[in-house]
């Protein structure tokens, strides 16, 4: 392990140490802290895919059949939450956090109502895996988002396991976040599997 990773991961686990007894921390927070200083750097609602759609292709068939509005669309896309960046690899991983409701001690199975998580596979889709992976400098082979569930869909025994089946053993591009007052294995999670896609 080179030291520039020795360096992330010291600070980490200092941060995680100094930190695990405050109040619920926020994702970006936690990672703007945690990258001072080091080669990434954490963007907010990343502008990358705004125009995505906007020049997709349609067969002139296609064309006929659908509404064509009388002003061009100029905006349609995809905002992922955050990306993270390795300035010195040129590399970039994009980032989904959901937060929602599931069902816990005390409540109803229908308090796991809500669609968050199944509307963050949309990443999983062939055309938005080429883009975000030729955006990212990524390599053909490498998922190129990382979602990070809060909340109680966390501990939710139906959601957690449609999500498990989801991702199948792509288990490095998700995170059950369940302790949102310790960063600790967030940033654990980041230093293993993540990071490693950025070097």
């Amino acid at each position: 392990m080179g030291s520039s990773a020795n360096r992330l991961r010291q600070k980490w686990q200092d941060y995680g140490g100094k930190n695990a007894v405050e109040a619920e921390k926020d994702f970006y927070q936690t990672f703007m802290d945690v990258f001072q200083d080091t080669e990434y750097v954490i963007k907010d609602k990343p502008k990358d895919f705004k125009n995505i759609y906007v020049n997709i292709e349609l067969s002139k068939s296609e064309q006929a059949e659908i509404y064509t509005p009388p002003k061009p669309i100029t905006r349609h896309g995809v905002w992922p939450d955050y990306a993270i960046e390795n300035t010195k690899t040129l590399k970039t991983i994009y980032i989904e956090v959901k937060r929602q409701d599931g069902w816990v001690e005390g409540g109803k199975r229908s308090d796991g109502r809500g669609n968050a998580h199944e509307r963050s596979c949309k990443f999983f889709t062939p055309g938005l895996l080429k883009i975000l992976r030729e955006t990212g400098n990524l390599g053909k082979d490498v998922l190129p988002f990382w979602t990070v569930f809060q909340g109680d869909i966390t501990r939710d025994p139906c959601r957690v396991r449609e999500v498990t089946c989801w991702y199948g053993k792509n288990i490095a591009h998700y995170f059950f976040w369940r302790d949102s007052k310790n960063p600790e294995k967030l940033l654990e999670h980041f230093d293993k599997y993540i990071a490693p896609l950025l070097t």
